[in-house]
């Protein structure tokens, strides 16, 4: 019974990790921290405009960072990842969908979609909590369901956490998708 928790904790590090998106997501990185807490020089836990200054890409992209428009960036507003980390390509996408950003409000609209056909088709499905826009939000959403579904699968006596044995069974997220039930 004791040996469930490490393994179940190990299942969801795999998945996460596997999935490439939950652990990045939600934790910053270890070169992020300290760049955080040079910027945040009176130690009040924000970053305002003046501090945000000393970093120009930072300062260039503050106002569509601080969505709540109280003048100081959050934790939750602060950039999370950097940009060769995620997605395809050197930019990992971001610079995409910048660009496709016209009004440079930090999400995409279905009319902005239109500039990118293969967006515009999946827009829908990619917009998971159908406010008609994609954010982060959305990105969050879509890599909780994922990560939820992928669970659930492994899980198969539906007990709510996973043997070592299911967790064999399952290997990777993308094991059952083409049918390659290989180590990985």
């Amino acid at each position: 019974m004791r040996n469930r928790k490490p393994l179940l904790l190990l299942a969801l590090l795999m998945t996460t990790g596997a999935a490439g998106l939950a652990v990045a997501a939600d934790t910053p990185t270890a070169p992020a921290a300290p760049a955080r807490a040079k910027l945040d020089t009176n130690g009040d836990g924000f970053v305002d405009r003046t501090e945000a200054a000393k970093a120009p890409r930072l300062a260039e992209k503050f106002d569509s960072l601080d969505t709540n428009k109280d003048g100081k960036l959050s934790r939750e507003e602060m950039p999370r990842w950097q940009g060769k980390r995620h997605g395809r390509g050197p930019g990992g996408g971001h610079e995409r969908m910048e660009k496709l950003d016209a009004n440079k409000d930090g999400r995409i609209s279905r009319e902005e979609a239109k500039a990118d056909p293969r967006l515009a088709e999946r827009f829908d499905k990619m917009d998971v909590n159908k406010d008609g826009y994609l954010d982060k939000t959305d990105r969050e959403l879509g890599m909780k369901q994922h990560r939820d579904a992928w669970f659930a699968a492994a899980d198969t006596n539906k007990d709510g956490q996973l043997s070592k044995a299911e967790f064999d069974a399952a290997k990777s997220p993308f094991a059952g998708k083409r049918g390659d039930k290989s180590p990985r």
